[in-house]
Formats: structure tokens, sequence, C-alpha cells
């Protein structure tokens, strides 16, 4: 699978909206750390690092949006040279419903006691009639 919406979980409640049917909106969003494409399920290549920071968002304009706040992963313990190169984005801490998932603009590699911090995240609808 390459990255992208969640059919289930996202895409298709968006799309219902069109025809009338509501849609739950999700209170809160979290960003895991994956070492390659997170799959279908969102569940693949996680990174050693387990915890999903809130990510949140400024309000939508022109057909996107972009974080208002940066995630930080600080507990890199007994890892050298993990390569995270994808996240996904839940609606749950722990458990809950797998969102979506992208690649990240360049790869980074992590080790023990370093910080990898998420400095930007926008999601479009594209095209946009002009």
């Amino acid at each position: 699978m390459a990255v992208g919406l969640h059919a289930a979980n996202l895409a298709n409640g968006w799309l219902n909206l069109l025809r009338n049917v509501a849609f739950t909106a999700k209170t809160n969003v979290f960003v895991k750390l994956h070492t390659g494409d997170p799959g279908s399920a969102g569940t693949a290549n996680a990174s050693s690092v387990m915890s999903r920071p809130e990510v949140t968002f400024a309000a939508a304009s022109g057909g996107s949006m972009a974080s208002s706040n940066t995630p930080s992963w600080s507990n890199w313990a007994g890892v050298n040279g993990e390569v995270v190169s994808h996240i996904s984005v839940w609606d749950s801490a722990t458990t809950g419903n797998f969102l979506f998932s992208v690649a990240l603009a360049s790869s980074k590699t992590v080790n023990t006691g370093d910080t990898l911090n998420l400095t930007s995240l926008t999601v479009a609808l594209t095209p946009i009639a002009a």
C-alpha cells in the first residue's frame, strides 16, 4: 500500500458528508513514527518509540490546514541508527482508529538521547477551484 487516507476510518466519512450522512469529528489526533510505509492498517514498520503525541491543527483555509503545534519524541533509549521515514495519524494516543499516513519529506536517523520534532504537517484537499 502506498501512504494515504484510510478508507473506512476517514475517507468514506468525509465523502458521505456530501450525502448528508453525519460524520463524527475527531476530538484529538495523534502521530506515530514508522521506519517504512505503515501499510493499510497503519501498524507496519513501527518505530521502536511507541508514544503518540497529539498534533493540533489551525483552521482550514483554501482547502488545506497546517499543524499548529510541534509533536516531539525524546524517549529514544538503546536506539542507534533507527531511520524514521513515515508517520501515521490516529484518533487515540494508544489504540483507536488509523486515519492516514504520509512519508516524511526527508528521513531522520535517530540515536539514544535524540529528540525528534515534527515541525510541520499539512493536510490538503486538491484540486481547489479558483
